[in-house]
């Protein structure tokens, strides 16, 4: 092959190189930044599932009676009419 031959076959592996791993962005961290936006979009997928379940869950405490009960019952430790109350008291060392 002639010299002008691997003049141009230089500057073309050169221009790949380059290509792939030059400029702003190069090839790895493309495949880089594309596993992050991969990882960021399953969060963000499952940050709306908690959302949606977080909005059930806020709709039956507005308007479910039995649950609005419950939470009352749980947090302020009411009791309904014939319920007794246990408490197990652990003994303190002297």
């Amino acid at each position: 092959m002639s010299r002008r031959v691997w003049i141009v076959l230089a500057g073309v592996v050169a221009a790949a190189v380059f290509a792939l791993s030059g400029g702003e962005y190069s090839l790895w961290q493309w495949v880089a930044l594309t596993r992050e936006l991969s990882a960021e979009r399953a969060l963000v997928a499952d940050l709306r599932r908690q959302v949606d379940s977080l909005g059930r869950v806020a709709k039956l405490v507005e308007t479910d009676l039995d649950t609005q009960e419950r939470i009352a019952r749980e947090k302020h430790g009411l009791l309904r009419p014939g319920e007794h109350v246990y408490r197990v008291v652990t003994p303190t060392e002297p």
